[in-house]
């Protein structure tokens, strides 16, 4: 596999060398609690109060509390209970402090979901409003200047996780003073560190969070900014620690760890400089340029943080652009890491107004300030090579049999579809193609310069809408059975209507459709499709499920170099896509792996079960798709499939 490039430092970033020995000197040596009177005690109050200043001196904050936390959803809540607090008290007291709460429509989901629920919970009775933002990303002023005199808080941020696209705080300022909003003002600064200047004090910001993990500081530590004068209710009480601002033992060695990147940022010697990053950025544009002609970036370069691209690629979902650039050992993402298991497009995108294709092919490409020259030259290499790869077509004659159609499954929310082609004649049918793939699945056809004979449904006697909206997707096909076509024999002596595929024949009886190759005129059946979603009716298969759990056919990473030289005769089988394998070819402890994608499993099984059941090792990137093959292949009747857990992953 591909050493790794790590290219997603808006979801974290590596530790700091200093930071890591920082951290590790007071967990060997300095571990005294900065709330005891004895010698240990004192000198950990002492490291605690020199990195509270140095902080300062690095944010421009001579004046207010800065408190140690968590990270930023800590500081978030803070900041928002705080304000709340204050602003119903106020309210009840008759005071007049505006009734809407603003919040920009691209903030990261830990503010609304914070100032929600502390509303209710306070019973505040604020109106949450949602400040939009122009195409570029940035807040719409007009609209803030129409609300500013009705707003309670106003919730920005500094610069956007998602896209790199920086606010203009300057302008959000001034529109707060010209109306003589009463407001209060939260700015999330979390990806500002490090790459913005920040002079806090000088500046109408009542709350800023920061996060230590998104600038080389570990996970577990930050800090929250408050303006003197501004509200503040403590979100922990307890022991009184952090002058009664923040209860808890504090985090020695984050804050230890913290320091060291804080005293790194004032000493000027350690980061690149913004001039720098834009060089850097620059380069990976114009590889991203040179390796896909059609790239669309979703946020103006001049309006972004230099350590931050965000591109969509025409016919390239997010998932199809991850997977290869992951195999690659290229670590990106399609959007925050704290929305990467869900499925839900972008938010940001949607406020933005960006089109929906560009929203489903969403890549964010991000780098931190350490970044070193030689590293993007090696990425810049890697997408050009990923772009290769993502170019090659999907639908492959299979290495077991080159001769024969291929199938290929199309998977949707627990349903499945099939996709049978035959690649030397470039024809395909289509049997219940699920809608929500039928995009996807036209353009895997189109690349491939596929013709497609039909799109048929086996729950209906026309066409069902997956079918349908195949055909509309492709501009092309047939939408049901069509008219011709041959005829072919069955054992029982029926004859039967019937589709050439290349050597092969697909007939129609009745609800259902028969997939096998013609001898001496009577079909010797290899696939029967029912819309069972388990077409599988092959001679040499076992239709009898054997009872199991994941655990029974699962080798962790452990014990896999034994259990490889245990069997000798092993097959190992990468069930990643061809374009994965093609970027990052798997040798698993010296073991090359035959490349059988998950979707085409059920098309190679009964090569492996007519084949003395020789024991076979799936292996994929996380373990995901290579436990759903050995549960396949078990269940059909193989005694001896076997999945890697965790993946290459973990190996």
């Amino acid at each position: 596999m591909n050493p790794e490039i790590y290219l997603d430092a808006n979801a974290t970033s590596p530790v700091l060398p200093a930071a890591a020995s920082a951290a590790m000197a007071v967990m060997a040596d300095g571990f005294g609690n900065p709330s005891s009177s004895h010698a240990a005690g004192l000198r950990a109050r002492a490291l605690r109060e020199s990195v509270r200043a140095c902080a300062r001196r690095v944010l421009g904050a001579p004046e207010g509390r800065l408190t140690f936390n968590s990270g930023a959803t800590e500081g978030i809540q803070t900041a928002v209970l705080s304000a709340l607090v204050a602003l119903r008290d106020a309210r009840a007291n008759g005071q007049p402090c505006g009734d809407l709460v603003l919040v920009g429509a691209t903030e990261h989901k830990a503010v609304p979901e914070s100032l929600a629920h502390w509303n209710r919970l306070l019973g505040a009775g604020l109106e949450l409003r949602t400040l939009p933002v122009d195409t570029d990303g940035r807040h719409r002023l007009d609209v803030l200047r129409e609300l500013a005199p009705r707003a309670a808080l106003v919730c920005t941020m500094a610069a956007n996780n998602e896209t790199g696209v920086v606010s203009d705080l300057d302008g959000i300022a001034q529109v707060l003073r010209d109306t003589a909003s009463p407001a209060l003002w939260m700015v999330d600064c979390v990806q500002a560190l490090g790459k913005l200047p920040l002079n806090l004090s000088a500046s109408r910001i009542d709350y800023a969070p920061f996060s230590g993990h998104k600038l080389y500081a570990p996970k577990g530590i930050g800090m929250l900014y408050v303006r003197a004068g501004a509200p503040f209710t403590p979100l922990m009480c307890g022991g009184g620690q952090e002058q009664g601002q923040r209860s808890g033992t504090e985090n020695m060695a984050g804050i230890a760890a913290l320091g060291a990147v804080l005293d790194a940022l004032e000493r000027g010697d350690t980061f690149r400089s913004h001039a720098a990053l834009l060089g850097c950025r620059a380069r990976l544009v114009a590889a991203l340029q040179d390796a896909f002609p059609g790239v669309v970036f979703n946020a103006p370069l001049e309006h972004a943080l230099p350590t931050t691209i965000n591109f969509s690629v025409p016919g390239l979902s997010s998932a199809d652009v991850l997977e290869v650039f992951d195999a690659a050992g290229l670590r990106v993402s399609a959007g925050s890491a704290c929305s990467a298991s869900k499925t839900a497009p972008s938010h940001v995108l949607d406020a933005m107004g960006v089109p929906d294709w560009r929203g489903a092919s969403a890549v964010r490409m991000s780098f931190g300030p350490l970044a070193e020259d030689v590293v993007i030259d090696q990425a810049c290499a890697r997408i050009a090579a990923c772009a290769r790869a993502l170019a090659l077509p999907l639908l492959q004659a299979s290495p077991l049999a080159a001769d024969g159609a291929g199938l290929v499954q199309l998977e949707h929310e627990g349903g499945a579809g099939w996709l049978l082609f035959d690649a030397a004649g470039r024809t395909c049918i289509a049997i219940d193609p699920p809608a929500a793939l039928a995009g996807r699945t036209a353009a895997m056809v189109n690349a491939g310069g596929y013709r497609l004979l039909a799109a048929l449904s086996t729950a209906h006697d026309g066409a069902g809408a997956g079918a349908l909206a195949l055909c509309a997707h492709a501009g092309q096909g047939i939408a049901g059975w069509p008219d011709g076509g041959i005829e072919a024999r069955l054992e029982d002596g029926r004859r039967l209507s019937a589709i050439a595929l290349g050597r092969e024949v697909l007939v129609r009886d009745g609800g259902k459709y028969l997939f096998g190759r013609l001898q001496d005129g009577v079909l010797a059946l290899r696939f029967a499709f029912d819309g069972s979603g388990a077409p599988v009716v092959t001679p040499g298969m076992t239709a009898q499920a054997r009872p199991q759990t994941e655990a029974d056919m699962e080798l962790d990473a452990g014990a896999v170099a034994r259990w490889l030289a245990e069997h000798p005769e092993a097959l190992v089988v990468d069930v990643r896509c061809a374009r994965e394998h093609a970027v990052g070819p798997l040798d698993l402890h010296g073991w090359s792996a035959l490349n059988v994608p998950l979707a085409r499993v059920t098309e190679h099984a009964s090569h492996w079960l007519d084949a003395d059941t020789r024991p076979l090792l799936f292996v994929c990137r996380s373990g995901a798709r290579s436990v759903r093959a050995a549960r396949t292949l078990r269940s059909l009747g193989h005694p001896r499939a076997w999945s890697l857990a965790g993946g290459l992953a973990l190996a």
